[in-house]
């Protein structure tokens, strides 16, 4: 079985980004100099953003001028307020350094000497109407979503009413045929194969496909099936979160396989601590209704309600009751009803 492979993005394009920010993110986002300046050799390295106040001020022994500079209000009428020859000498001062790009938020607009100045310096400048804050939020989730750690997952990824399954387990055990059982059974597929997960803050794993294979599955003896031209869209999703882990091994008479708490396992992705199912596979046993199972129990679980403890629960009040009541001799099994209702079922 391949090894789980991690990796990082060192860094990306401005043009990228400013495609994406317009595109995927929905932002009004407008290049001011860009016949002057190039957005395809400039790069971004960090998702942390930062708004040059002091650099502007001549203060730069700890300027950050690695980050993407955001000019909002404050900036924009601090330069206003110093008179042509003042803001010019500021404009050089914050350019002087190797920016990735300037963006101006909140509908202000730069003189075409400050934008020649960064034209010169091959630092693109971008308008943006969106108010500051709004617009670093959204550029911050964008940068951080971008760097974040990632490692792809030999797998298949299944939502499975709403819950994340990543079915794992030995070359040719089974994961997409299971994971095509259970887009029959009207749940949706992710990725097949080769599963990238992503991890984003607070611990959540996010998956998605490759951008090559994408819907495609390899089913061992019919070769490549497209799950969105057989199944519709309905049939697929371009990116779930990640939240069970089933792993799917062939029988073992030696191993202990969980009797009563379905979910008890854990594995780590990028020291994430996933819940884990390990289904053994025996023929005839359908995994594909395993794992609808699977699903719903981590459902109720997360509404507060465990099977297992249920039953523990149960079965102690009855031990208790036994013991309680000695005179109560060991016998047969007790019926789940005391009376068949003449409407026999």
């Amino acid at each position: 079985m391949r090894e789980p492979q991690t990796f990082q993005k060192e860094a990306i394009s401005v043009a990228f980004m400013a495609e994406q920010l317009r595109e995927a993110v929905g932002l009004e986002f407008e290049a001011a100099n860009a016949e002057h300046a190039s957005v395809e050799d400039s790069r971004v390295t960090e998702a942390i953003l930062h708004r040059p106040g002091l650099a502007l001020a001549g203060y730069t022994e700890l300027f950050t001028h690695q980050r993407v500079q955001v000019l909002g209000n404050t900036e924009c009428r601090y330069l206003d307020s110093l008179g042509a020859e003042g803001r010019q000498r500021a404009f050089e001062r914050l350019t002087g350094f190797p920016l990735p790009c300037i963006v101006v938020t909140a509908g202000n607009a730069l003189g075409e000497v400050l934008l020649d100045r960064a034209g010169a310096r091959d630092i693109p400048v971008f308008y943006t109407p969106a108010p500051t804050e709004r617009f670093m939020e959204k550029l911050r989730d964008f940068l951080r979503d971008q760097f974040a750690p990632q490692q792809s997952i030999h797998g298949a990824l299944v939502d499975v009413y709403g819950i994340g399954l990543l079915l794992t387990g030995e070359p040719g055990i089974g994961k997409s045929e299971v994971a095509l059982d259970l887009v029959e059974r009207g749940h949706r597929l992710v990725a097949d194969d080769v599963v990238i997960a992503t991890r984003e803050e607070s611990d959540i794993l996010m998956g998605a496909g490759t951008d090559l294979v994408q819907h495609f599955m390899e089913v061992r003896g019919l070769g490549l099936v497209d799950v969105r031209a057989m199944y519709g869209i309905r049939a697929i999703r371009f990116q779930k979160r990640i939240e069970v882990v089933v792993q799917m091994q062939p029988w073992d008479a030696d191993e202990e396989y969980t009797r009563l708490a379905m979910i008890s396992d854990k594995r780590e992705v990028m020291d994430v601590e996933l819940p884990m199912v390990k289904v053994p596979v025996t023929p005839g046993k359908n995994i594909g209704v395993i794992c609808e199972t699977i699903a719903m129990t981590h459902l109720l679980r997360h509404y507060g309600y465990d099977p297992a403890e249920v039953f523990a629960e149960r079965l102690t009040e009855r031990i208790r009751q036994k013991s309680t009541h000695q005179q109560r001799s060991a016998g047969p099994p007790e019926r789940g009803t005391s009376y068949f209702e003449h409407d026999y079922e």
